[in-house]
């Protein structure tokens, strides 16, 4: 499976994902605020990106980037499922 080769379908080719639309996708437990601070904190590994100098910029996530953080939870997902099921 190649979650890049996904993922760019799923975002049409957009190289970065507006954040809004990544908290609305895969976290959808958690408000942007809850999300931006959980990513400050490094309580998500996700690096933003903002769109401009401003802080007040728009905030997205490279697609690859993401593509490699859903990688690597599904890698700690199946590491558990067979650490329970051996």
């Amino acid at each position: 499976m190649d979650t890049l080769w996904m993922l760019t379908g799923r975002y049409q080719g957009l190289p970065l994902i507006p954040v809004d639309r990544v908290v609305e996708d895969f976290f959808p437990h958690l408000n942007r605020t809850n999300f931006l601070r959980k990513v400050t904190d490094g309580h998500i590994a996700l690096p933003l990106v903002n769109v401009e100098a401003s802080q007040k910029s728009a905030k997205a996530i490279h697609l690859a980037v993401l593509a490699s953080y859903l990688d690597a939870r599904h890698e700690v997902a199946r590491r558990e499922f067979e650490q329970f099921h051996a």
